[in-house]
Formats: structure tokens, C-alpha cells, sequence
């Protein structure tokens, strides 16, 4: 017998033993003469089976096979072919940027984060250490057409580094392609094969999209071309660490390496993003993946076509999650926006007045709910680019304009610091900034951490950190903190400089 089909009926038959639902007879005729609480109990029990019509809708799954039909010979597979030099050089220079696993040890826990599907250069694939400076290698990935001249996207580590770029068509035909560009920041690369009439894919918009949707990828994982497979939305606009210019869409679909590049289409057959990432400790598909929006990586293609390079925006200031205690400490209604941590000399965001302990809670009227939304919107921004900041400050809402600057200018970073002693509320023992230390800082006051215990400890305030401000108000000297403590309520934020960055740290008092 199948146990889940007698479910409902076991349960049935214990509750008509209990007296609660009236014993029908063979013909079902068991409600006449029963009583109306019999009557109404055996409803409710056909409603188990039958949801009634209106209270919920009706679920279906999409037609995966008519899209696939219409689509997949749009989708294509993508060889490469260059050296180990070539391509551990180019990956190094894309992986520094951003921040992808080539640069992490092998045994970190977090190696396998950013493991790019088919990505030559990777420890245990083709073209990882051991291997001779020129030793050839191959490397496969994803990708789809279009425009129906040949226009390809596929993601930039898909090609990074390669000499020969080969596009193999579900109808067997190969062209040789041309890398018309590549941004690594955003991982969208465009091809283009000399070809006409070609099958492309329809756009779609991830504005439409909503957690829990049917998705469906197409793609060659491990080579094996034009597989399909299907999953649903997991979430929306996920930031990743270092990947800041990237709004993620989740899902949980399988993805394994030969994915990358290839298209993820909605349950109307339309394309809403480019497969690029996977969450794995093992290498392979463990039910958390990553795709480029649609939306993003046609802003980057029509840079590339237009002007032969992609730009970003740069507002100029590093941010932090708001949580709870944040909000608390900031008096905000709710732990949303993007606080910011450090504001960078002469840069857009402090020429407009922007400060560290700032929320920015919209930029031209968008909504910054978390963190990685901020970076998101200026990195689809063009230099050049005026925008309208509304931010918190100080428990009252202000709005600045901010004219941004290119991203790819290069700023320096802030050296390190030093320790000894003094003691105050938070159980943070501190003294003053000597004047080189200000000068290798590049901060006019604070105090540095010689011992913490206490609330600070338990927040994570270490030995060596230089206290910057507390609540926003200057850590000048040990009697400003301990005002700016005993003017607080249930926590505060403490504003720190650590291994040349600046945070804000939470610290709930009593």
C-alpha cells in the first residue's frame, strides 16, 4: 500500500472513531439523517482534497519543453583555447577585482564561493599550478545569441585570457568568435560571429520576477550541451562580497561548471539573466546559484558596442549592513539602508557632504533597503552623473546631490595603526593619538583601543583599533565618549578604524 496515498484516509477513519465526522455508508449516503456539525466536519474533509475555487490559485508548472523548443538553438556552447600563462594571468587580474576564488586558499572554507563554472586557472582544473607557462589550455562555457547578425553574451571569465574563442551552434556549425569586450566588474562578456539569420533569445524584465517563480537554464555543464534545468526564484538584488555592482537574482537551479554564460529564462520563455556563480563547498551543485539581471548585462553590451569599453560610477564612500542595534542607536523606523562606514578625501560623496554615520535610505528615489543596493545603483550609473541622496542623520532626514566620478580611478588606501591605556563605560581601556599616528591615520582625533572587555569585546572592539566617534559624535578624548554613552539608550554605534578601513560597530549597553 502507498503510505502517502492512505494518509488522508487513516486520518479520516481515526476521526470518525472519535465521533468528530458521521460513518457514510457504501453509496456516500451516510449524511442523510446525520446530524449538521456530521454534516459540515465531512465538508471540511472534502475541501482537504478539493480546494475551494477563489481562495487560492490554481498552480501550474510552465511548458519547460515548449520553451526549450522555441529557445534552445539559440544557446550555444563555448570553447576556448589559450595558455596557463595567459589565462592565470588574465584570471588573476579579473579575480583581484572582484574578489573571486583563484586569490583564496584551496583548504579556506569559503574557496569554493566564487567558483566560476569551467574557469581555467581554478586548483583541480586545467590550467591550475603545475602546469608549464605555455602549456595549452581549454576551457568550455555557455552562451546565447542576441541579435540575429551574431551578437553573443556570455560571462567575461568565460573568455578572459583565451587566444582562440570558438561558438558551436546546436545544428553542429562552429564559428570562430570575436571578443567585442569584456567587464569583469559585472562578469558580462560580448562575442560576435560572423554569421545571418541566426535564432536569438527574447528579453525579459526582472522587475517582473518574483521570489518563487519557475525559472529554467539552458546550458553545457560539464559539456554535455544543451541541458536543461529548472528550479524557481530563491531572492532578489543579492549582494555578494566584493561583487557590489551586481544585484544577484538567487535561484535554485542546477548549475555546474559549463553553465556559465548561459541564459536563464522565466516561465514565459523570456531571458532575465545570465548564469554565472554557484554557493559550493565541494565544486558542483549544491542548490544556491547566482545569475546576472538581464537589465545589467544589456547596459554593459551596449556600452561595448557603442564605445568599445564599459564605465562605472564611483560615489566615493564604503558601507555596512544596518541591523537592529544600527537602527536602534540611529533612531531609524527600521534596520534598512546602507550606512556609511568611510567617505573618501575629495570624492563625490564627501564634495556633496555626505559623512561617515550617514544612512542613505534612496537614491533618486529608489529605495536602499540593503547595503549592496547602494553600490549596485551607482555601479549601473555613468560618471559624470548626477544623483539625489535622501539619508539619515543624526535622527533627521536630509537629502544631498552627489555628481559622480569614474570608478576606475584608483585611490589609496590608509595605513595601520597602534596601542597602551585608560579606562571608560564601555569596557574600553584608551589613550590619545599620538601625531604621527593621526598623520599615518589621515584622522585629526581618536583613541586608541589598548584593552577591551565588557560590551565592546562582546561586540567585537579589539586591542588596536583607534576609536573614531561614538553616535556620531568625535572620540576627541575619554570624557566625549563617556557623554556620548550616557546619553544613550540600549546601544551604540561605534565608529572604528581597523587594518586601514573604517566600520561601524554595534555595541548594545547594560
Amino acid at each position: 500500500m502507498n503510505t502517502l496515498l492512505s494518509t488522508p484516509r487513516r486520518l479520516v477513519m481515526a476521526l470518525v472513531a472519535a465521533g468528530a465526522i458521521g460513518a457514510l455508508g457504501a453509496t456516500g449516503a451516510g449524511l442523510v439523517g446525520a446530524s449538521r456539525s456530521d454534516a459540515v466536519a465531512q465538508t471540511a474533509v472534502s475541501s482537504f482534497n478539493q480546494p475551494a475555487a477563489g481562495n487560492l490559485p490554481t498552480l501550474t508548472t510552465p511548458n519547460f519543453a515548449e520553451i526549450t523548443a522555441r529557445n534552445g538553438a539559440a544557446v550555444v556552447n563555448i570553447s576556448v583555447v589559450g595558455t596557463s600563462r595567459s589565462m592565470r594571468e588574465d584570471t588573476a587580474d579579473s579575480a583581484s577585482e572582484r574578489g573571486a576564488a583563484p586569490q583564496i586558499s584551496p583548504d579556506d572554507p569559503f574557496s569554493e564561493f566564487f567558483r566560476q563554472f569551467g574557469l581555467p586557472g581554478m586548483p583541480g582544473m586545467q590550467g591550475g599550478r603545475g602546469q608549464r607557462p605555455d602549456t595549452p589550455v581549454r576551457g568550455e562555457g555557455s552562451g546565447f545569441i542576441v541579435s540575429s547578425d551574431g551578437v553573443i553574451l556570455t560571462n567575461a571569465h568565460v573568455v578572459h585570457g583565451a587566444k582562440e574563442v570558438t561558438v558551436k551552434l546546436t545544428d553542429r556549425r562552429e564559428f570562430s568568435a570575436k571578443v567585442l569586450g569584456a567587464d569583469p566588474k559585472t562578469d558580462v562578456a560580448v562575442l560576435k560571429i560572423e554569421a545571418s539569420g541566426l535564432p536569438t533569445v527574447k528579453l525579459g524584465q526582472t522587475s517582473q520576477l518574483r521570489v518563487g517563480d519557475w525559472v529554467l537554464a539552458i546550458g553545457s555543464p560539464f559539456g554535455f550541451e544543451n541541458s536543461v534545468t529548472a528550479g524557481v526564484v530563491s531572492a532578489k538584488g543579492r549582494s555578494l562580497p566584493d561583487d557590489s555592482f551586481v544585484p544577484f537574482l538567487q535561484t535554485d537551479v542546477a548549475i555546474n561548471p559549463g553553465n556559465s554564460g548561459g541564459p536563464l529564462f522565466n516561465a514565459q520563455g523570456e531571458v532575465v539573466g545570465i548564469n554565472s556563480q554557484i554557493y559550493s563547498r565541494s565544486g558542483g551543485y549544491q542548490g544556491v546559484s547566482f545569475a546576472i539581471p538581464i537589465e545589467l548585462a544589456t547596459h554593459v553590451q551596449q556600452q561595448i558596442q557603442t564605445t568599445g569599453k564599459v564605465q562605472h560610477a564611483k560615489l566615493g564612500v564604503s558601507v555596512q549592513e544596518v541591523n537592529q542595534a544600527f537602527a536602534d542607536s540611529f533612531k531609524l523606523p527600521k534596520p534598512e539602508g546602507a550606512l556609511v562606514a568611510s567617505v573618501e578625501k575629495n570624492g563625490p560623496a564627501a564634495k556633496a557632504g555626505l559623512e561617515p554615520g550617514d544612512v542613505v535610505r534612496k537614491v533618486d528615489g529608489v529605495a536602499i533597503v540593503g547595503s549592496g543596493d547602494l553600490p549596485a545603483f551607482i555601479g549601473q550609473a555613468l560618471p559624470g552623473q548626477k544623483v539625489t541622496l535622501e539619508i539619515w542623520r543624526k535622527g533627521e532626514a536630509k537629502t544631498l546631490t552627489a555628481t559622480l566620478t569614474d570608478a576606475s580611478d584608483k585611490t589609496e588606501r590608509l595605513a595601520q595603526g597602534a596601542q597602551d591605556a585608560d579606562k571608560g563605560k564601555l569596557g574600553l581601556a584608551l589613550r590619545p593619538l599620538q601625531p604621527e599616528e593621526k598623520k599615518q591615520i589621515g584622522v585629526d582625533a581618536g583613541l586608541v583601543v589598548a584593552q577591551a572587555g565588557g560590551p565592546a569585546a562582546a561586540a567585537g572592539i579589539e586591542a588596536g583599533d583607534v576609536l573614531l566617534a561614538i553616535n556620531g559624535v568625535p572620540a576627541g578624548n575619554v570624557e566625549a565618549v563617556r557623554a556620548a554613552v550616557a546619553k544613550a539608550d540600549k546601544s551604540v554605534a561605534v565608529l572604528i578604524w581597523r587594518d586601514g578601513n573604517k566600520i561601524f560597530v554595534p555595541v548594545r549597553l547594560g
